[in-house]
Parts: structure tokens; sequence; C-alpha cells
């Protein structure tokens, strides 16, 4: 088993993002950044993970995350995004936008701007009508957040006032949002829609709609391939995971068993992508791995306490060059390896960078891995 380092840290966790590192580093992620829910006095905090040799023969406590400073939150942490190395966007059940500071010379954090009432549903200045702000994508100085009121928001870091607000984009629920290009989001809501909106139109209607055919299953989270911005996967409600191409079709061009419950996040690897990390309410985080034939895997992938299981790509017509939508048949299996043998309860959060992830639950702990594919 990998080196995880456990900390226990008496709030329910809803976020877990690594902080970016500088373009040429060479050193693995650092510092990561914690958002919590369902707790009386929620918060978020910075963690630190010191050089893994640091506590001596003390081998069990090697890196263990280490609190740099934490601020009190208004509301549940429902999605957070690094907008740079020092700032980080929150959204808020309250249906505000906050973009926290962290100042590391001092080891604080503080509040360097808030959109009051991002989200709202009757009217933004009543007391009862904030709206959760479900979802936050960066790429700065550029914010984008959706909520359950069904709107988007394109804020810039420094304005005050929203640049482009479409009031009406969904009549359901939208869970989550991604950057395609710098002008075009994609957003996936609560009846198994993926919709791609181009901001350079002016018209308030999305520039194509995808959908899961059948049941409308929700869609809660979604991700794109880092090299790649045709290839997207999202996960829902029944735990699949679907993985999209939207230069063709309306229709995913695969869907894969996955979990037993609700999938919370999907990130792809963002300089690996090959590999693929999903969560759940079920208490498990799978690793996919399209990297190369099973039978050439590094030994890690087999070690014991592992379930690890083999999905055929025949259903996949396509042949692109990425493995996730190939169907050559050296790569007709995938190996999935859930990281978390000894599961219990819902792991809400992952994010993976280098060779590392990160990762928080509802059993009120951390989990870092610092030596993914070692």
């Amino acid at each position: 088993m990998e080196e995880v380092c456990a900390r226990f840290v008496s709030q329910k966790i809803s976020k877990a993002r690594w902080r970016p590192l500088p373009a040429a580093a060479l050193q693995p992620p650092d510092l990561f950044a914690t958002g919590s829910w369902d707790n009386e006095d929620n918060r978020i905090s910075i963690w630190s993970v010191g050089d893994v040799g640091s506590a001596g023969l003390n081998g069990e406590y090697q890196g263990e995350p280490q609190l740099l400073c934490d601020i009190r939150h208004n509301g549940d942490v429902m999605d957070m995004q690094f907008l740079d190395q020092e700032r980080i966007v929150v959204g808020s059940s309250t249906g505000s936008v906050t973009v926290f500071r962290h100042h590391q010379n001092n080891q604080t954090l503080s509040a360097s701007h808030r959109w009051e009432n991002a989200h709202y549903h009757a009217d933004q200045y009543t007391a009862c009508g904030g709206a959760a702000c479900t979802g936050v994508i960066c790429n700065n100085p550029e914010i984008v957040t959706v909520g359950e009121d069904g709107r988007i928001n394109l804020y810039r870091a420094d304005q005050k006032d929203a640049v482009r607000t479409i009031d009406n984009a969904d009549s359901s629920t939208l869970h989550a949002v991604t950057f395609l290009r710098t002008t075009e989001i994609l957003t996936v809501n609560s009846i198994g829609q993926l919709k791609i909106w181009d901001f350079r139109q002016q018209r308030n209607e999305p520039a194509q709609i995808f959908s899961l055919t059948g049941d409308r299953v929700p869609l809660h989270c979604v991700d794109r391939h880092p090299n790649q911005q045709h290839i997207v996967a999202t996960g829902g409600q029944d735990g699949m995971l679907s993985i999209w191409d939207i230069r063709q079709g309306t229709m995913p061009v695969s869907l894969l068993n996955a979990h037993e419950a609700e999938m919370w996040e999907v990130h792809f690897h963002p300089s690996n992508p090959d590999h693929l990390f999903t969560c759940s309410e079920d208490g498990s985080l799978w690793h996919w791995d399209t990297s190369t034939d099973v039978s050439e895997k590094p030994s890690f992938l087999h070690q014991g306490g592992r379930s690890t299981a083999y999905f055929s790509h025949s259903t996949i017509n396509q042949s692109v060059v990425s493995a996730w939508l190939s169907n050559d048949p050296t790569k007709d299996r995938m190996e999935i390896t859930n990281l978390i043998p000894n599961q219990t309860l819902s792991v809400n959060t992952l994010d993976v960078l280098g060779p590392c992830l990160v990762y928080g639950t509802d059993a009120e702990a951390i989990y870092v891995n610092r030596q993914l594919f070692a």
C-alpha cells in the first residue's frame, strides 16, 4: 500500500484543492486548501505537507498535513478553486462567492472580495432568497459560477460587478462547470444534460446541448481532458462514469459502470490524462488507468487489498488518438483500482497534481498520498 497520511480535522470536508505550482516548478505540490460543510462553523483551511522525510524515524507520521491557517466561512463550502498561487475562490450554500487571499508572509487568510448574492431564488435582496452556488471554475482573471438557481455568472477577479450573467441559463439546478476554451464553458445539470455556452454570443442560449438518454439522471461533476478539449468526463447520481466527445453526437461515447452511489467528483490527471480519478458517496475513490496494456502495468497496481476490474471498450467505435475514445484492441481494457480498500463514509472531494493525491471525507478526515505513481 502506498504511503497515505491521514489527518482528522473535526469537520466534514466538502472540498480539497492543491495550490497550483509555478510554471517552471519541478518539486511536487506542498500546499492544499480545504473547505468544510454541515458544521456549525465551516472553515477554509490551508495545509502544508512537509518533506516526506521530515518526520525522521516515525515513519507513520511522515508528511502528515500541518494546518497553516484557517478562516470562518459563512455557509457550506460547495466548490472551491485556486485562482492563482495566493487566491482561492469559494462558492457557498448561501449563494455568495468569496475570493480569499492566503498571505504567505504571516500565514493568514483574509476575504479580499465577495459577491454577496451571486445566486438567488426570488430576488437578490430578500433575506431568504439565497440559492447555493454549486460550481466555480477559474481561468485567471476570469471566474465562472453556476448555481441551484440555474444562473451562470462571469466575473473578473478585480471587478465589483459581474461581466456577464445568464439569468435563466437552466430551468433545473446547475451542478458543475468547466472551461472548454477561454470563451467557452460547459455546464452539467440535474436532468442529465451537458450544455456548451459561448461568451462571445450575446444571446443567452447554449451553443450545444448533450444529454444522457432515458432516465435524466442528475449529473454532479464534469472535467475536461487537459490536452484534448473535445473529451469530457462526467459523473452523476447513479455513480456511472460517462465519457463524451463533444465534436460528435449528442450522447456519451461510453458509459462505464462505476460507483454504487453518487459520484461527487471526476478529475483527469492534469499532466497524465490517461489517468482519471473519481470519488463517491459510497466511500470509494477509483483510479482509472488507460495508459498501457494491462500486461505492462507497474507492479504497484497489483498489490494486496485492491479490487481491480476490467471493462471492455468494444462499445466505442471512434478511432482517435486518446485512449479514452480508442477502439485499438491493445487498449481494449482499462484498469480500475479502488484506492480506499476499507471504505466508510462519503468521499466528497479529491484533487490530483503531479505525484500527489488529496481527498476529504464525511468521516472528518483528509488524506494525502504523495507517491501516486510510485
